[in-house]
């Protein structure tokens, strides 16, 4: 981390829910309080209002574990990736500016990572392995079997195995993006422009 530009002896914070990437609450920092979130790995700010250090979550127990610090391009402010343990406001919601929680993408972008690990470093008793060294039209192939299921299922009334279909088809899906060289954000960034021209 480069040296940080402190201004009156703060700087701001940004706190970023490491998982959702939703942006949770802004505080200040001084020293002291970046010293004490480092070696206790629990953010704490410096209190302007209170004139002194302070945990989050010291007294609600919604504290904030710390994943990692980063300083922006002019090394006068800090975006910080935590684990909440509840509610980040202290009104009770989980950011501070009220927001209900978004679609979680993070869990997509963890399970792309893992396939794009397995296709580059294959790994003996991996499925994801298996199924790319059959070939790309084997993937495909599953995919569109997956679509079937779900189509089957879609006209059940199991909700638990159209789930599961579900799952199965999305898994499949995001192979093959893979294996195509594309991730699930690209699809997204086509809907997106089509939304824009509609």
């Amino acid at each position: 981390m480069k040296s940080i530009k402190f201004v009156n002896g703060l700087v701001p914070a940004i706190i970023q829910d490491s998982q959702s990437r939703e942006v949770l609450m802004l505080g200040y920092m001084n020293q002291d309080a970046l010293d004490q979130t480092l070696a206790s790995k629990k953010i704490t700010f410096y209190s302007r209002s209170k004139q002194r250090l302070w945990m989050k979550g010291e007294e609600s127990g919604n504290t904030l574990e710390l994943v990692s610090i980063k300083n922006d391009c002019d090394s006068d402010a800090l975006l910080i990736q935590a684990k909440p343990a509840g509610p980040t406001c202290h009104k009770g919601t989980k950011t501070c500016w009220g927001e209900v929680s978004r679609v979680n993408y993070y869990e997509i972008e963890r399970l792309e990572n893992s396939i794009q690990d397995r296709i580059e470093n294959p790994k003996n008793g991996s499925y994801v392995s298996a199924l790319i060294s059959e070939g790309i039209n084997k993937v495909a192939q599953k995919v569109g079997e997956e679509a079937v299921e779900v189509v089957i299922e879609a006209m059940d009334n199991n909700d638990a195995l159209f789930l599961e279909e579900s799952a199965d088809l999305l898994f499949h899906y995001l192979i093959l993006l893979q294996a195509k060289g594309y991730s699930l954000k690209e699809v997204l960034a086509v809907l997106k422009l089509r939304n824009s021209n509609n």
